[in-house]
């Protein structure tokens, strides 16, 4: 029993756990050979016993006979019937050896049964435990036919597709949900490529959160190496993906403090000059005021000018590496003392702010509260960008693990996928004003404080994350 894979025996309900519906998903023979086998010995053993038993009763017959018929005979026949008892008693013997050969095939027979019996036990044990290896796997495990319909699932397959403790079997990837369109069409390649297939990625959208999913296929054959089906692996790699984005990140962020050092002695200086005598032609035809159209023109360049110094800044302050000025902060107090800082804009767009705090304490945090309420305005303000005809935003102070969790949630209709990449991109905006640095520098200020920024958007709305370690609280 050297194949786990190639056996299915119909197990007992009460020896697997309840979340286990369809614990089959291999091919085992059923028995019905070594029964037929059994049942045949046991009937051969039987008519052999009743045979035997027959011979002896008749032999032991004919010895009573024979021994009342010398009595009776003369001394001339006396050699014949002596030979007729040896035969008689040779016979006897034989029966004995035939019940010999009989209680010997009757302990093959319970051998056999025995075997049997234990052979079917290994054999439910080993579907049992392979039935609890693949429950306690954290990949979803699909078996398909080679129609794609789904034969078996594991629980954390279910879970993944979204599917009951019942469900699943019969039905196709694509009518569990048609975000899972994808399983579908890797199978049909599989089958007609007969290779495997790995990590193609594809994201669902789950209780408003996004995640991605990694799913691979590879063809299932039977002992004789015929293709039955496939067999489709999933795993959910959104922490993955998120630690890639920020690498990514990071990475970008590395390459801009050369370059913003660059930027300032190369452009920072001569712009300056520039400024200064854009402002000493101005006094000079301060005078001169029949002459409308230059000092539009003069001030179009002071005003160009300064939004140049203002990128510059910018750009100077994201890819400095100054240390942060930390301190005990509680975050809480920062919440609340934003809430009433946006309150007149916040009236302005007829949003509604809500704040839900734990009902105790979690205690204060080392951190630059400037740079902390830096993050937390910019978040704010990105929020009641999106709701210009009004809406919600919550404020969510919690406590994960090790880390403080601030979660800064708005009702607009969310960031269109095609730009998620590229919202913490130093420069990146959608509006017309801005410089699209804030989410960038609110990227910078988070992971200097050794924490992480992530978010989940959808139709209904955007939610930012703000993860920050809480060791060493007061």
């Amino acid at each position: 029993m050297t194949k786990i894979a190639s056996f299915s025996y119909p197990l007992n309900r009460h020896s697997m756990p309840q979340n286990q519906t369809n614990p089959t998903m291999f091919a085992v023979p059923d028995g019905r050979g070594v029964r037929r086998f059994a049942a045949s010995l046991a009937v051969f053993s039987l008519i052999a016993l009743t045979l035997t038993t027959w011979i002896l009763f008749d032999v032991a017959r004919e010895q009573e006979i024979v021994a009342r018929i010398i009595q009776h005979l003369p001394e001339s026949d006396m050699a014949v019937a002596e030979e007729l008892s040896g035969d008689l008693r040779l016979r006897s013997k034989l029966s004995f050896l035939l019940v010999l050969n009989i209680i010997g095939t009757a302990i093959a027979f319970a051998l056999v049964v025995r075997g049997y019996l234990s052979s079917e036990q290994s054999l439910r044990d080993a579907q049992v435990l392979a039935t609890d290896i693949r429950a306690s796997m954290d990949g979803g495990i699909i078996t398909t036919d080679q129609n794609g319909t789904m034969t078996s699932l594991n629980p954390r397959g279910r879970e993944l597709l979204g599917l009951g403790e019942n469900e699943g079997v019969g039905m196709t990837p694509s009518e569990a949900g048609p975000e899972h369109s994808l399983l579908e069409s890797i199978c049909s390649e599989v089958n007609l490529r007969q290779t495997a297939i790995r990590d193609r990625d594809y994201t669902i959208n789950r209780n408003g959160h996004e995640q991605t999913l990694r799913a691979g296929c590879t063809r299932l054959k039977n002992q004789r190496d015929e293709a039955i089906g496939t067999v489709i692996h999933i795993r959910d790699v959104t922490e993955r993906v998120l630690m890639e984005q920020r690498l990514r990140r990071m990475e970008r962020y590395m390459g801009l403090g050369s370059l913003a050092a660059g930027l300032q002695h190369e452009i920072k200086n001569p712009l300056s000059a520039l400024s200064l005598h854009i402002q000493l032609l101005c006094e000079r035809l301060a005078d001169d005021t029949h002459d409308g159209e230059t000092q539009e023109l003069l001030n179009v360049l002071h005003t160009e000018v300064a939004r140049i110094t203002n990128v510059l800044d910018s750009f100077r302050n994201y890819a400095s590496v100054n240390e942060l000025g930390r301190s005990w902060v509680d975050v809480a107090t920062l919440i609340e003392k934003l809430v009433r800082f946006l309150h007149p804009q916040t009236k302005k767009q007829n949003v509604t702010v809500k704040v839900d705090l734990p009902s105790e304490s979690l205690g204060a945090i080392e951190a630059d509260s400037v740079r902390l309420e830096q993050v937390l305005l910019n978040l704010a303000l990105n929020a009641l960008a999106a709701m210009p005809q009004g809406g919600t935003l919550r404020f969510r102070l919690s406590k994960k693990h090790d880390f403080l969790r601030i979660d800064v949630t708005d009702t607009g209709n969310g960031i269109p996928p095609e730009i998620q990449s590229q919202i913490f991109d130093p420069y990146f905006t959608t509006r017309n004003e801005g410089t699209g640095m804030g989410l960038a520098l609110c990227d910078k200020i988070i992971r200097q404080h050794a924490g992480s920024i992530d978010f989940c958007t959808g139709p209904t709305g955007t939610e930012f994350s703000v993860m920050l370690p809480m060791e060493g609280t007061p």
